[in-house]
């Protein structure tokens, strides 16, 4: 064709075209037009298939005579969900905008264009741009990071160089001043565009060219001077020791105990993990609810059912993963960014602990971070890294990296320098959140799983502090806290108690805590419906500071405990003990008659026994738990057989078995007898009581909730008053369900009741029964085994003991009213019924506000008592008095020899 004769159009198409020629054709065809005259003139590619033509026009030869715009689909209000061979984006409120793009587009443009079509507001978000780019090797996909205008032709050119019609933009949007200070269990790997400003500085430059990098001694101590967080001065503006500041803070316990920021802090989302919910909605409310400052939840999942940590993790990608974009090796790559310093430094341990290698900090400061090997000089290797922060936001950018490691170990260490304790917190942090009571040793064993390295008890322990703090808040800090909440806890649930007893000091507006009590107004109201019984235990704080928890427990008609109240006190004595006790009887219950249970300690003693404290008979009446009056005896007389005796005296229900039991341990040992003598009867006696304790021999329903608290009592106060709240809301929700249940199903009484009473009329069936006068309702009654009973209808009254002791028919009861046809369920006492069941749990726990919601606290600051903080270092030490309860019976005892 002359060069004369230019065609209007230029028709291509994919004939029976030998290989020899195919580029003569396509070369042809290029020059029948100048490049100017081609970009004015309509070019038509028609049926142009895969094949060897398309591959000689990717080459550039045809690439004036392209189409002049390419359609690329940008999605937005989404996440980036990654797999091993595809990457799509996925979003309940995805939205997409179809761009015409021109080849000619620069980045700047592209972005201009994406703020048009989306309405995004430019003056509070930035973009982050990926592209769903396809691989030669298959039908796989990978997320790559347009960031420049070399990277924005690169994508347009898909469309002449692959298979695809049409290019998929993925928008990641970041507010312009983000303070993303959480760190997560996943770090991000973003690419900042051009239009992000990153601090510039040259490798090496100002004083760190000098600084010589501190080694530091090898060994577990967590505090070496080659950690991060000993920042050396680079220069006058760098300067500055953050390091020693938690990126994720002393996590104030008013706030969630799972505060991860999903909706900044996620680029990648785990395709495994679907519970997952990081979307990005860009309408103001939702971005004020995921500010730290407003989130807020219940504490922990031993709160009451709060998601699991490990699913909102906002990414599990990571540079050490066969994951990386640009980079198979699993290597850092220039360009990566990290929410936050701690973050990039919580990288390179993880990937230092994978690769087996060691680092020290040749600088750091609050906007550089510089890493080289450890054997840089010894072994020559060349492994490296700077990084440095990008202006106005907390975000870190690699600009300088050499990898990988060229050095190698002569062995291999059982322990890591960069296995330190803040990355024990970590790793731990979700798994302290579902149990308190996580021991350091299944500590160390979920260390040795993951990373395969033994660290030391002491690196555990620490590891498990820090992570305490970080969740629930500093120790010191949270007496301040501690009368805010209450006033949090009383702007959403009025009218519940809390009494303060201080100690005044010299220092102005501050004020020395000695006791604090608390009781809910649900436990005041619903105790009404209780039976009158409450059992008190004091149990020890192992945090910091040293004290004791004070606990008053009732029991409900479905014989479940029912907390009461709180305090903590300084210690156990006559005086706190006094104390305790007179905030029940002035402000939880007025009740007379009412029976409390307890040990034998002589601060309770003494309470119970002064006629002026409104706890001595006729107003209440004391008795004392059967185990911890057993475990007395049995330290006196180191006899398992005169304790079981004893136990079983306790137990007896009649007199009769009482006396027998009793003359029996006379027989064995006189003195054993006159021991039990010389306590009053009625104290221990199940038999003696009256009824009073309602067959409740123990403090076990005080203890069982100790055993609920017992992680939590090594948490700060805050934590603690906040894990009864919700445990109590628990207990309440989950009961009151129960109770409207049966109720609705017409079930007179409680469970309990129930089970006991139909195993009774089982028994009653195969009793004989002689009236002896229809007036008073007077009878005999013969069990199977022959044994006979008197009972009166009338008095409610058996010589068995058990309708007094329980509140509930006996079986011979039962059988004298089948006998005369009365109802026998007119002998259960009202507490057990399924009506005052839901009474005692009908009133409604109400969520606390957000943190910026509650009321100014305007009084004194409250600190703790110096004398009470732990000054040693380590696990606290034990302050349990241990005796033979704690001792399992029949367990026999391990000793060495042949």
């Amino acid at each position: 064709m002359p060069s004369s004769c230019h065609p209007t159009h230029l028709l291509v198409e994919e004939t029976y075209v030998r290989d020899a020629k195919l580029r003569q054709v396509v070369s042809g065809l290029a020059k029948c037009c100048s490049p100017e005259d081609l970009t004015s003139r309509v070019v038509l590619i028609t049926n142009v298939k895969p094949g060897k033509l398309r591959d000689v026009m990717s080459e550039g030869l045809m690439s004036n005579m392209s189409v002049s715009t390419i359609p690329v689909i940008c999605y937005y209000n989404g996440q980036i969900v990654r797999t091993k061979t595809d990457v799509e984006y996925e979003g309940s409120e995805t939205c997409i905008a179809p761009l015409k793009i021109p080849i000619e587009c620069t980045f700047q443009q592209l972005i201009d264009m994406i703020y048009s079509k989306t309405t995004i507001d430019k003056r509070r978000f930035k973009l982050v741009l990926i592209c769903k780019y396809p691989l030669r090797n298959g039908n796989r996909f990978q997320p790559f990071p347009v960031r420049d205008d070399s990277s924005v032709h690169e994508m347009l050119d898909l469309v002449n160089t692959t298979t695809i019609e049409e290019i998929e933009l993925y928008i990641k949007v970041v507010r312009v001043k983000a303070q993303l200070n959480q760190s997560v269990s996943g770090h991000e790997d973003l690419f900042v565009p051009d239009h992000y400003n990153v601090a510039q500085s040259v490798y090496g430059c100002g004083a760190s060219t000098g600084a010589e990098p501190d080694t530091g001694p090898d060994g577990d101590d967590d505090d070496s001077a080659n950690e991060e967080g000993n920042d050396q001065d680079v220069n006058d503006e760098c300067a500055g020791d953050d390091d020693d500041v938690d990126v994720d803070g002393n996590a104030s316990s008013f706030r969630t105990f799972n505060q991860v920021l999903e909706n900044e802090q996620g680029i990648y989302v785990s395709a495994q993990a679907p519970s997952c919910d990081v979307s990005n909605h860009l309408d103001d409310d939702t971005l004020d609810e995921a500010s730290p400052g407003n989130y807020y939840l219940p504490p922990t999942p031993q709160f009451e059912h709060v998601e699991n940590m490990e699913n909102a993790v906002a990414s599990c990608w990571t540079p050490w993963v066969q994951h990386s974009t640009g980079c198979s090796s699993g290597e850092f790559v220039i360009g990566q960014v990290f929410n936050s310093k701690s973050d990039l430094q919580e990288a390179a341990k993880i990937y230092s602990i994978t690769a087996h290698q060691e680092y020290v900090v040749v600088a750091s400061s609050k906007k550089l971070l510089v890493l080289r090997c450890k054997k840089a000089e010894e072994c020559h290797c060349p492994w490296k890294l700077r990084a440095m922060v990008v202006k106005d936001t907390s975000l870190f950018v690699i600009n300088k990296y050499t990898g990988p490691h060229s050095c190698v170990n002569p062995c291999l260490n059982r322990d890591h320098h960069q296995l330190d304790s803040k990355l024990v917190a970590s790793h731990i942090k979700a798994l302290i959140k579902a149990q308190f009571t996580l021991s350091t040793a299944a500590i160390q064993a979920s260390v040795m799983e993951k990373w395969g390295y033994q660290i030391s008890y002491k690196k555990a322990l620490d590891g498990k502090h820090k992570a305490i703090r970080q969740l629930f808040g500093d120790f010191f800090q949270s007496y301040t806290e501690l009368p805010r909440l209450f006033l949090a806890i009383e702007q959403s649930n009025p009218r519940g108690i809390v009494i303060w007893k201080t100690l005044e000091i010299n220092m102005p507006n501050t004020e020395i805590l000695q006791r604090v009590f608390w009781s809910f107004k649900p436990s005041i109201e619903g105790f009404h419906h209780c039976r009158p019984v409450i059992s008190i235990d004091g149990t020890h704080l192992y945090g910091k500071y040293k004290g004791k928890l004070l606990i008053a427990m009732g029991c409900d008609g479905n014989n479940q405990l029912f907390p009461l109240a709180f305090a903590i006190t300084e210690g156990e004595n006559t005086d706190s003990w006094g104390w305790f006790l007179a905030c029940i009887r002035n402000t939880v219950t007025q009740r007379m008659g009412i029976c409390v249970i307890s040990d034998r300690h002589p601060g309770i003693m003494a309470v119970m026994s002064d006629p002026h404290l409104g706890w001595a008979a006729p107003s209440a009446y004391h008795r004392i738990c059967m185990r911890h009056f057993a475990s007395n005896f049995m330290t006196r007389f180191k006899d398992n057989i005169l304790k079981n005796l004893v136990c079983r005296a306790a137990l007896a229900s009649t007199e009769r078995k009482f006396n027998k039991h009793m003359n029996t341990i006379g027989r064995i040992n006189p003195e054993a007898l006159q021991w039990l003598e010389a306590v009053p009867l009625q104290l221990w006696a199940l038999s003696h009581d009256g009824g009073r304790r309602y067959g409740l021999m123990t403090t076990n329903i005080s203890e069982v909730f100790n055993s609920v608290l017992k992680g939590a009592r090594s948490l700060p106060v805050t934590a603690l008053v906040l894990l009864t709240f919700f445990r109590l809301n628990g207990y309440f929700v989950a009961r009151r369900e129960l109770g409207a249940n049966r109720l609705a199903s017409d079930e007179r009484f409680t469970p309990y009741v129930d089970a006991q009473i139909q195993s009774r009329v089982v028994k009653a069936g195969s009793m004989e029964i002689v009236l002896y006068d229809h007036v008073k309702d007077l009878f005999h009654v013969k069990s199977r085994r022959g044994r006979t009973h008197r009972l009166n209808l009338h008095e409610k009254n058996c010589t068995c003991g058990k309708t007094l002791i329980y509140g509930f028919p006996c079986s011979h009861m039962i059988a004298a009213c089948q006998h005369r046809c009365v109802d026998f369920r007119l002998f259960v006492e009202g507490y057990y019924t399924t009506q005052s069941y839901y009474d005692t749990w009908a009133s409604l726990f109400h969520p606390i506000f957000n943190e910026d919601e509650w009321p100014l606290y305007g009084g004194p600051t409250i600190v703790p008592l110096d004398s009470l903080q732990r000054t040693g270092s380590g696990r606290p030490r034990s302050t349990r008095l241990h005796n033979e309860m704690d001792v399992r019976e029949g367990k026999t005892l391990i000793t060495c020899g042949l």
